[in-house]
């Protein structure tokens, strides 16, 4: 079987949890990876964090449609959490906090979803 037959089955497998689970990853380890750069190269960090952001942008997006299932109060928590994302990592960005409190907002929600899909199974 070719990785890309691979990819497209493993892909067609997952439940929309699973593939949240995964971007997560995906965004959480390039944080991590940015994390390890100097505060001042930008060209290295700003990737990172921009794909971080603008994830956070399309789930509060999300979540502000009304035919999105989750529940409102669910739903309200995504949309704060994006906008504080936004918000710090413009102060990561201008060298005034961290990206580890990125990291670490993002593997609690990665830990949430993990959580639910055993519960689910």
């Amino acid at each position: 079987m070719s990785l890309r037959a691979y990819q497209q089955a493993a892909t067609s497998a997952e439940t929309p949890r699973d593939t949240e689970y995964r971007l997560f990853a995906q965004v959480t380890l390039a944080l991590v990876e940015a994390s390890r750069l100097d505060p001042k190269d930008f060209a290295g960090r700003v990737p990172a964090l921009d794909w971080n952001r603008r994830m956070w942008s399309v789930l509060a997006t999300d979540c502000a449609e009304e035919g999105n299932g989750l529940p409102k109060e669910l739903r309200a928590g995504i949309i704060s959490l994006s906008i504080w994302v936004n918000k710090y990592t413009s102060e990561v960005i201008r060298g005034d906090d961290d990206i580890q409190d990125l990291i670490d907002v993002n593997r609690m929600i990665m830990q949430g979803l993990s959580a639910s899909a055993e519960a689910a199974a």
